[in-house]
């Protein structure tokens, strides 16, 4: 019982480090939408334009109005859910009787992408508990939780499908009809209630990847390099460094441990259940991109156990340092921070005017609700003197500055902050 509770608190302590750091982008959109829309607004307005099912929003709205909106606040909740999903994979383990349980928790609580996904207002960290939780209580043949946690996935995030169809798979090739029957009701409910919802996001969604020129990419092509970049992601996190070479070098081969010593475990029916996800949100990802690997954060807790279950000691101690490390060097070194826009915001005249895309102005409104948004395309015929911000132009296939130029602008004065930068123009 003390080495659990040692073993939780120190995961528990970590993900108090930087917790306040800025609120990147899609974060910001979180706290604005929680804000300024009410709960019927964000099922009813917000979730149509957006990609995802709004179970994630409603909660974080509950949490917050109890809360407030500050930066721990909103990230508070992704910390618990994965403090819970490494309870839940703890058990796993335990009920297995083959998997050493203190190694299947630590594999997965200081696997540095859950860590850093434990420290985002998002909902990846939510569908993970959501989706081990399922997968526990169908091991233990609680059809009823397993409906309950698996109908909650579905409603926090469309990847859930991959989870279910990779399960309904296995029960068909097992030939078990009882335990397909049995775990269909909640999956088909949840389906069922956002069949409307779904119908409007396609249609949005298609609009947007014809009116925004490099959306496919960043929504995850079916490609060998966002292929790649999953168990490289999986392995070592977010973090990145230069010469390039060296960073590809150094983490791939830590990948490669990492996931010989996976599929080199004895569990074939874990390793089918990390894999066959992938292969069919790879072969999705063709005709409706999605191939981005923190989507599939739900799998790390099939990965920390099959690791876990490895014979090969010195390869499992080596891995979990590698994790501890990466971790650690999130934590601790602010270059691998989220987008710095607190200080970008902080560093605006008050009432100033900035020029940008307008749907990635929800991290200004958030920190400065007294900045003024101006479209980028009013830039036609734009003032003497103005603030630009060229943040996703090259998504939107947008360069303004040759016509700048042209105008008589001198070249802008940058001002550089954490992945973001901002130019002032004057002639």
């Amino acid at each position: 019982m003390k080495k659990i509770t040692t073993l939780f608190l120190a995961a528990f302590l970590l993900r108090l480090i930087a917790l306040n750091q800025s609120l990147w982008l899609d974060e910001a959109t979180t706290a604005n939408v929680v804000r300024y829309f009410s709960y019927r607004g964000l099922v009813t307005r917000f979730a149509p334009t957006d990609f995802h099912p709004p179970l994630f929003y409603l909660l974080e709205k509950f949490w917050t109005s109890i809360f407030g909106l500050s930066e721990i606040a909103l990230r508070f909740p992704s910390v618990i859910a994965s403090l819970l999903t490494g309870l839940i994979v703890f058990l796993i383990a335990k009920t297995t009787k083959k998997i050493n349980p203190l190694w299947a928790a630590a594999f997965f609580l200081f696997n540095p992408l859950v860590i850093y996904y434990s420290q985002e207002a998002r909902m990846y960290s939510l569908l993970t508990l959501f989706i081990t939780a399922s997968f526990y209580f169908f091991l233990q043949k609680k059809y009823f939780l397993f409906n309950l946690f698996a109908s909650l996935a579905l409603l926090t995030h469309y990847g859930a499908v991959f989870f279910l169809l990779t399960l309904y798979g296995y029960l068909l090739i097992k030939r078990q009809p009882h335990r397909f029957f049995a775990t269909l009701p909640g999956p088909l409910f949840a389906l069922l209630l956002l069949f409307p919802l779904v119908l409007h996001q396609f249609v949005y969604s298609q609009t947007a990847l014809v009116n925004v020129t490099h959306w496919s990419p960043v929504l995850g092509q079916a490609n060998l390099k966002n292929l790649l970049l999953i168990p490289l992601k999986f392995t070592i996190g977010r973090i990145s460094f230069y010469p390039k070479f060296l960073y590809y070098l150094l983490s791939g081969l830590a990948a490669l441990i990492t996931f010989f010593l996976a599929l080199t475990a004895p569990s074939k029916f874990f390793k089918y259940f990390l894999i066959t996800p992938l292969l069919l949100a790879f072969l999705v990802s063709f005709n409706t991109p999605m191939l981005q690997y923190f989507r599939y954060l739900f799998l790390l807790p099939l990965l920390a156990l099959l690791l876990a279950q490895t014979r090969l000691t010195l390869l499992r101690l080596l891995v979990l340092v590698i994790f501890l490390i990466t971790s650690l060097a999130y934590l601790f070194i602010p270059a691998f921070y989220r987008e710095d826009w607190r200080s970008l915001a902080a560093s605006l005249p008050r009432a100033a005017t900035v020029y940008l895309i307008p749907s990635f102005a929800d991290p200004l409104k958030y920190y400065r609700p007294d900045i003024i948004v101006k479209d980028v395309a009013a830039l036609s015929s734009p003032p003497s003197s103005f603030i630009l911000l060229p943040y996703g132009f090259d998504i939107y296939g947008l360069n303004p500055r040759p016509q700048l130029s042209g105008l008589g602008y001198a070249p802008p004065r940058l001002i550089n902050f954490r992945q973001l930068t901002l130019e002032t123009w004057s002639k």
